[in-house]
């Protein structure tokens, strides 16, 4: 399948293998597929010379080659749309439903629902950008078409998507701001939890509090890092677990443990547009 989009240029006397080298920053590989495939046309649908400087303004149509995603699509989306252009979603994943399937097959997880959803637009791509703990809440990122997958991929990894999450935490936390810099890796005693460890990954949590009784701490938290876990590892390892993980050493009963992913901002990779989306829920 092709999806098909229209891009005007922003730079002037540029050539088409700069604007997706410097200005998308796509990878070499992917460049090369478009180039042999006569991805980009004019509005005449004639292929664009890519060592040719074009003005700005220039209209381009892009002609992505889209193999389909492999989640089985649910009856229908049950999972909030709180942003959509023609390249991304952002959608509200609830409380104990898995991101993604973990085997062949799984349906009712985000990505099932959000196939619904593409399904429906007559669309066959969707791929999550990054992933939330099935007990965690709030806002995931989706691709809609591979090209886009690519940027956002190449972004977080450049810690250009900020992530904010909310939390809240047992205890009256005294710091009210602060850096938690300590690896994590897997424990070695219990497969399903992930603890701080010399011999673990790099992770870097930013913490800060904007809220609080003597029993209890709201927190906003934004990760440098994705390692697994990576928020209720750290916040319990500073003596205040996520209220009712009970994984991670919470003493609070409750039916789910309080995250949530709460805001995502970053700039469009190819509208160049700041994009804010909050979730209120």
């Amino acid at each position: 399948m092709i999806k098909s989009f229209q891009y005007e240029l922003q730079t002037d006397n540029i050539t088409i293998e700069q604007l997706l080298r410097d200005d998308f920053q796509i990878g070499k590989k992917i460049m090369h597929e478009m180039r042999m495939a006569k991805s980009i046309v004019n509005e005449n649908g004639e292929p664009m010379v890519w060592q040719h400087h074009y003005p700005k303004g220039t209209q381009l149509t892009f002609n992505v080659n889209v193999e389909p995603s492999s989640y089985v699509a649910t009856q229908t989306c049950e999972v909030p749309i709180l942003f959509e252009d023609a390249h991304i979603l952002v959608v509200s994943k609830p409380a104990d439903m898995a991101t993604h399937p973990n085997e062949p097959g799984q349906t009712g997880t985000c990505m099932n629902h959000v196939m619904s959803y593409i399904k429906k637009q007559g669309g066959v791509y969707a791929e999550h950008v990054h992933r939330l703990d099935q007990g965690t809440k709030g806002l995931v990122l989706i691709a809609k078409h591979p090209l886009i997958k690519s940027m956002l991929d190449r972004m977080l990894e450049d810690k250009q998507i900020i992530r904010v999450y909310e939390a809240i935490v047992d205890g009256y936390m005294t710091q009210k701001n602060g850096t938690i810099r300590t690896p994590i890796g897997k424990d070695r005693h219990d497969s399903t939890r992930r603890t701080v460890s010399p011999s673990g990954q790099t992770a870097i949590t930013h913490f800060e509090v904007v809220g609080q009784d003597s029993n209890f701490t709201k927190v906003h938290v934004i990760l440098e890092t994705g390692r697994t876990h990576q928020i209720r590892v750290h916040l319990s390892s500073i003596g205040h677990p996520v209220t009712g993980d009970r994984l991670y050493g919470s003493r609070t009963r409750a039916d789910n443990y309080s995250l949530q992913a709460k805001k995502l901002q970053f700039v469009h990779p190819i509208t160049k547009e700041m994009i804010v989306v909050e979730d209120y829920k």
